[in-house]
């Protein structure tokens, strides 16, 4: 081992003395970084940079007229491509779009077409249709930047997509919202509707009797209406007989009437006149009771008193004779007007006033009687006979007081009263002449009536008949319904449906336009894809170094004999593990403080480098220093296979089944797992498994170079002597 140091601090005079190796050594510890800084920045963010990736658009959508308004989803969409700085969007023709995609002007063409408005407006037919967007891309241009467009042009579709979902079902929300707020309105009309249901149901057996009395009934009427069609003529009969009395009646009442026309001044003056008689009796006797009498005297006294009162009784039995007459006319009147009860009733005042003649003329005849009877008193005493006179006297003048209150009563009631039931009876009589004649011009309508409801009510039984048949129909179908709606009532509340129903459209139109939303939570942040790359591009750029030192400087020593191969091996593995280290040292430390990649553990991700480093110098210094130019072309070969295989920049389950294969057993994969662990965060879990196989693979890598570098390259010399006959191979 000491002599192994010593051949490493050789190393490190010689480098010291000569300028040309130091400045060769300084830019092979510089040279790594560049390869790792260009490659990292490069890929910093071009994610970033998509807005100058030029893609053309075009339009041709005509728009569409639907449901009496105009809609243009491809200007709308343009509108808000022009305010989208994803892309360089362009919008061309389409011959302008296809030239510059042919020529390259363009990554990528999208076409609306022409109908692309009027399909997604069928959504509201019975046959909708899918819109279609048109795309091309040039993909010998890029092979990356096609798939950056495609995912432009899947953008474009989904938010088409998403505001047209939003669009149709914020409408049939606002339809179902308005339908929820309706039905709520018509809540009571609904629970009214399952209780007339449920009524019914009750009901059934009700309606059949009804309807079974409804035919008896229908076919009574029946009869009835028969029945009144026959008595039509003994009707029409009637009427006309009925007329023909009211016509009878009027002529006999106006034949009446003239005769109480007739009679009414003779009874006035009959009246009269017996009131004059009276007066003029009372006037004499009070006459005579102031003058002296004699017998002879006092006969013609008592003749002319005879006279008087013999006038005023024949007068009085006149009187009568046409009072009775008048009671007969009356009566007659009342009878053909309403009957025998009100007849007697109507005639008290005839009857008052003939009692009335029969006390007056019963006065008067008591007065003729004392008149005569006075002659006896006379041949008695005179004294007498004066009483006798006054007696008459007051007779007389009672008499008079009579005979004015009844001449005064004839002419204020009795007469205006025969009078006005006479005038009333006319009346009466012609109202019923104009209603009977009324009837007999209604009688051939109410024949044609009678015939027309005869058939109404055939038809209507009928009816009734036909609902009767139906009747076991309707009972089934009224007891379903029912049915039906207990069961609905027992899983379903109707509230709830109209609470569903019910709803804010807007937030619902926002819901469908975006029903998911994807809340990213990031384990370990990566800032940018530089820093996610950093991993890969640090540790190809730690082999690309060792590749170089072993391409530029030498595993051997020229001077035979003076050191064994144990000791060159592990000599110059110093030096170029040290070289390696300041590489890294360069790469790691330019990544932060240069590149300024966000490392989660920037002492770590130094130090992961630094192991990662010696692990790589043991593999490839080991493989060139025992196998010689054979190693640095196994160098190389494993640089290719762990580029491709070690999950750097793919999925290792995105790879071939090869490469998923050997990607466990590749150093790659380890070392870029460390410093993945470094940058995003430390799994220590992860990060151990890591440190323990690549620490294992470099101390296998030693030890079979101590133990097998001698033996090695006596035949890995002689093929390189062979090799170097050709003067091709240094």
């Amino acid at each position: 081992m000491k002599v192994s140091w010593n051949i490493f601090k050789m190393d490190l005079k010689n480098i010291s003395k000569n300028w040309v190796a130091a400045i060769l050594i300084g830019g092979l510890v510089f040279l790594p970084s560049l390869y790792a800084w260009l490659n990292i920045y490069a890929a910093w963010d071009p994610y970033a940079r998509t807005d100058q990736l030029p893609v053309a658009v075009v339009n041709e959508d005509k728009g569409a007229l639907v449901r009496d308004e105009q809609i243009d989803v491809g200007d709308e969409l343009i509108k808000t491509l022009q305010d989208n700085k994803d892309m360089d969007w362009t919008f061309a023709t389409k011959k302008e779009a296809m030239d510059g995609v042919e020529y390259g002007d363009y990554f990528a063409a999208i076409f609306i077409p022409e109908d692309f408005s009027s399909k997604l407006g069928t959504v509201i037919s019975g046959k909708p249709q899918k819109a279609e967007i048109e795309y091309y891309v040039n993909e010998k241009l890029n092979s990356i930047a096609p798939k950056i467009t495609e995912k432009g042009a899947s953008v474009i579709v989904e938010k088409v997509s998403s505001r047209f979902i939003s669009t149709v079902n914020g409408v049939v929300l606002e339809m179902f919202n308005d339908l929820g707020i309706e039905i709520e309105k018509d809540l009571p009309d609904i629970k009214k509707f399952e209780a007339y249901v449920f009524d019914i149901q009750k009901q059934l057996p009700s309606i059949h009797q009804t309807l079974e009395g409804i035919v008896g009934d229908a076919n009574s009427a029946q009869k009835i209406i028969k029945k009144a069609q026959k008595m039509m003529p003994e009707v029409q009969q009637t009427t006309s007989e009925g007329l023909q009395t009211i016509n009878d009646t009027i002529s006999q009442l106006t034949v009446a009437q003239k005769r109480l026309e007739s009679a009414s001044p003779r009874i006035k003056a009959d009246l009269e006149k017996v009131s004059t008689i009276t007066k003029e009796t009372n006037a004499f006797l009070k006459k005579v009771q102031q003058t002296e009498l004699d017998f002879t005297e006092w006969n013609r006294v008592k003749k002319e008193l005879d006279e008087r009162v013999t006038g005023s009784i024949g007068k009085l039995e006149g009187l009568e004779q046409d009072l009775t007459n008048v009671k007969e006319l009356v009566e007659q009147l009342n009878q053909a007007d309403s009957g025998e009860l009100e007849s007697s009733s109507s005639s008290q005042p005839i009857d008052a006033a003939l009692e009335k003649a029969g006390n007056l003329k019963d006065q008067i005849q008591e007065l003729q009687n004392n008149a005569r009877t006075i002659d006896v008193l006379v041949q008695g005493e005179e004294e007498r006979m004066k009483n006798s006179i006054n007696d008459l006297q007051q007779i007389a003048e009672n008499t008079s007081i009579q005979a004015d209150s009844f001449l005064e009563e004839y002419v204020n009631t009795i007469e205006p009263f025969v009078r006005e039931e006479i005038t009333q009876a006319l009346k009466t009589l012609r109202n019923a002449k104009g209603q009977l004649l009324e009837v007999q011009k209604t009688i051939p309508e109410v024949e044609r009536i009678l015939v027309s409801t005869d058939g109404d009510l055939n038809e209507g039984k009928q009816q009734v008949q036909k609902a009767l048949n139906e009747y076991p129909y309707v009972y089934d179908k009224v007891n379903q319904l029912a049915n039906r709606i207990e069961s609905i009532q027992a899983e379903t509340d109707i509230n709830e449906i109209i609470e569903l129903l019910q709803n804010d459209p807007q937030a619902e139109r926002s819901f469908f336009e975006e029903p998911i939303i994807l809340n990213e939570n990031k384990l370990f942040p990566i800032k940018n894809y530089g820093t996610g790359m950093t991993p890969f591009y640090t540790v190809l750029s730690i082999w690309v170094g060792c590749l170089l030192l072993i391409s530029l400087l030498s595993t051997d020593i020229h001077r035979e004999g003076q050191f064994t191969s144990r000791q060159i091996y592990v000599g110059r593995l110093f030096t170029f593990g040290l070289i390696g280290l300041l590489q890294t040292l360069i790469v790691t430390i330019g990544d932060i403080l240069l590149l300024g990649v966000t490392v989660k553990e920037p002492l770590l991700f130094i130090l992961f480098g630094m192991l990662i480093s010696m692990v790589f110098m043991s593999i490839v210094y080991t493989l060139v220093s025992v196998f010689g130019d054979v190693g640095k072309a196994l160098a190389i070969v494993m640089l290719v296979l762990q580029i491709a295989g070690s999950g750097g920049t793919y999925p290792v389950m995105l790879l071939p089944e090869f490469f998923q294969w050997i990607n466990p057993i590749l150093p790659f994969t380890h070392a870029i797992d460390l410093m993945r662990e470094a940058v995003g965060g430390i799994v220590w879990a992860r990060a151990t498994k890591d440190l323990i196989i690549l620490v294992s693979i470099g101390i296998f890598m030693i030890t079979f170079g101590v133990l097998f570098k001698k033996k090695v390259n006596k035949a890995t010399n002689r093929l390189l002597a062979k090799s170097r006959e050709t003067d091709l191979f240094h």
